[in-house]
């Protein structure tokens, strides 16, 4: 992936391409031992943590500050402990935060225009009661493709609490398989930050990723979705909401687009990517189709497809002007700002892990150990993610210490490795992380029952996912 996305970037933009290659040229050289560079990963990675869990620093500065204080541990000299970090940090952003921009104007325009609404009020105007959990789940699942986490969030849980109040059941019986479509998505499917980052870090194939993790987010989905919602609803039994909060009301004589246009807009880049993989495998890439395929199939290229396509079908085909089309892709910056600097300082952790030679050290450590790479990275950020309660950074971390082992495997288990990092950073989401207090407030719930229905599910889900990649590792 690392050398696809060069490749696009030396066409797209050559002298960006060019101070990335020389940045990395110039990366610092350290002649440490190996217990200097495991003390190094683990001061690194302790500093991170205590910035980010008790001093409270904003995730950008902490892993800024890890970086630095890992280059020197390390045996790097202080003056460079910075050239890897902002050689990484240029990369990353490069590759993956130009993709991440884009993914925010489709989510932007799918909201904005009720695109996400005709999604939600089609699925469940054809839903008998009984099945409600399952159209969460498939409502979660389709709209979570291009929208973040903490977006899919907002937007659906009012939508959940809506038809809990409705229909007068658990509002957890109809919660939990939105929240674990929403979560599966946002680990295991690009063009999520997390995904997309762990990609780029260990040199996957990314149309191959898309594949294989959707592969693995429908079981994964069903089981920590529909099916465990059943036994939480019977252990914390909420009363019906009478009151929701977050729905607000739309001018329902304002234009939206239709259910095929919605969906269209949110699978488009999926089916392009899937295709150009398809191409790929079947050996028709020289082929002219297959050079237009391989074109509009590399995800920078699809994804600009589909937000130009968006502005069309979703803005000025509604009565929208140039003007307010263009205000609204502006709008769509400001959200991402933060999680675009946190995407890339995890970038130049990553970088500092490399150039170090940590990474070397710890994959030497778990190749002596026998344990499998996936297993291995999955228990890499298991533990960062329960730490720091970031699935970012547990992505990073571990996608860095990883790296040199990835670097070993065929494509197929180089894509299972990013999915299973990406199931081990979404592991038990409790009190350090946004998200648990997110669904707390929004859902009504004590502490103890948020507890057991989204931390517990978030722990199904990674433990399944982790699984379906085991088994996929055994036949792929």
């Amino acid at each position: 992936m690392i050398g696809t996305l060069t490749q696009h970037l030396t066409t797209l933009a050559p002298s960006a391409a060019a101070a990335v290659a020389r940045a990395a040229e110039d990366a610092p050289v350290t002649d440490a031992g190996t217990a200097q560079l495991v003390l190094a990963a683990v001061v690194g990675i302790a500093t991170i943590v205590v910035l980010i869990v008790w001093l409270k620093l904003h995730p950008f500065l902490a892993l800024m500050i890890g970086s630095a204080v890992l280059a020197v541990v390390a045996g790097i000299d202080f003056v460079d402990a910075f050239t890897s970090f902002s050689a990484g940090l240029g990369s990353t952003v490069a590759g993956v935060g130009v993709l991440i921009a884009l993914g925010a104007i489709i989510g932007k325009l799918l909201i904005d225009s009720g695109g996400a609404d005709q999604i939600v009020d089609t699925i469940l105007g054809r839903t008998t009661p009984q099945r409600l959990p399952w159209a969460m789940a498939l409502i979660a699942f389709v709209i979570g493709i291009p929208l973040f986490f903490e977006v899919g969030v907002v937007l659906l849980v009012p939508v959940v609490m809506l038809v809990a109040k409705r229909v007068r059941t658990n509002p957890i019986l109809v919660g939990i398989p939105a929240l674990a479509g929403l979560s599966a998505l946002h680990g295991l499917v690009p063009p999520h930050p997390g995904p997309l980052l762990a990609i780029d870090a260990l040199g996957a194939d990314l149309g191959l990723t898309l594949g294989l993790g959707l592969l693995v987010a429908i079981p994964t989905v069903v089981v920590s979705g529909p099916l465990l919602a059943k036994p939480l609803a019977r252990w914390v039994a909420l009363p019906p909401p009478t009151s929701v909060l977050g729905v607000s009301e739309r001018d329902e004589d304002a234009p939206r687009p239709s259910f095929a246009v919605s969906v269209g807009v949110v699978l488009l880049p999926v089916i392009l990517m899937l295709a150009r993989t398809l191409v790929e495998v079947s050996g028709s890439i020289d082929t002219g189709w297959g050079r237009v395929f391989e074109f509009i199939g590399t995800p920078l290229v699809a994804l600009l497809i589909t937000a130009l396509t968006s502005l069309v079908v979703l803005g000025s085909a509604l009565g929208r002007t140039r003007d307010q089309v263009s205000k609204l892709v502006d709008s769509s910056f400001a959200p991402i700002a933060g999680i675009l600097l946190i995407v890339g300082a995890g970038g130049g952790f990553k970088q500092t892990l490399v150039d170090s030679g940590v990474g070397d050290v710890v994959a030497k450590g778990i190749s002596d150990a026998n344990i499998t790479p996936l297993l291995a990275g999955w228990l890499v950020a298991v533990l960062i993610r329960v730490a720091t309660g970031s699935a970012t950074v547990a992505t990073i971390t571990a996608a860095g210490i990883m790296a040199p082992i990835a670097a070993t495997l065929p494509p197929t288990h180089a894509a299972l490795l990013v999915l299973s990092i990406g199931a081990g950073s979404v592991f038990l989401s409790h009190v350090n992380d946004a998200g648990f207090w997110l669904v707390k407030e929004y859902f009504g719930m004590t502490v103890g029952q948020t507890f057991k229905t989204w931390s517990l599910m978030e722990c199904v889900l990674s433990v399944v996912a982790l699984l379906v990649v085991l088994l996929l590792g055994l036949v792929v």
